[in-house]
């Protein structure tokens, strides 16, 4: 879709408590405002920040994923939820519906446009301690993490 739009995973309503929901870019854009009242999506510096704080590139990914195995793949490497964010494996919707990486990747968005057909994410992986930023088709639908004004 061209406009603000949401799905669950597998487009099943029982992995809304556990994974939230995945968003397409248009929704963290739209005017009308995904996050409440009193808090924003982080753009990319805001997210650049929070992984300087946390010691890195290298280290981020470890230090905001949910500890242990239980929803993340083996080995889960670095996993230790220094901070409480516990950014679970909610894995994406892909731009032509098809869902992946349940159990092993946690993409977020931010705000900050990268092109005009790209957005700018930030995502763990199960296998890495490492949080990774790269640039996704504003059709993908990923999860989003709100930031206190």
């Amino acid at each position: 879709l061209a406009t603000g739009a949401y799905s669950n995973y597998n487009n099943d309503a029982g992995n809304i408590t556990t994974y939230g929901r995945l968003y397409n870019w248009y929704s963290v854009n739209d005017p009308r405002g995904l996050a409440p009242k009193g808090w924003h999506i982080p753009n990319d510096g805001e997210w650049q920040v929070l992984v300087d704080y946390l010691g890195g590139n290298a280290i981020a990914g470890g230090k905001i994923k949910e500890s242990g195995t239980f929803h993340w793949a083996s080995p889960n490497t670095g996993a230790t939820d220094d901070y409480g964010f516990c950014a679970v494996p909610n894995g994406y919707r892909n731009f032509d519906g098809i869902f992946y990486d349940r159990g092993i990747s946690a993409p977020f968005w931010t705000s900050t446009v990268y092109n005009s057909g790209n957005s700018l994410g930030w995502y763990p992986r199960y296998e890495y301690a490492n949080i990774f930023r790269d640039h996704h088709p504003v059709t993908n639908g990923f999860a989003v993490r709100c930031v206190k004004d």
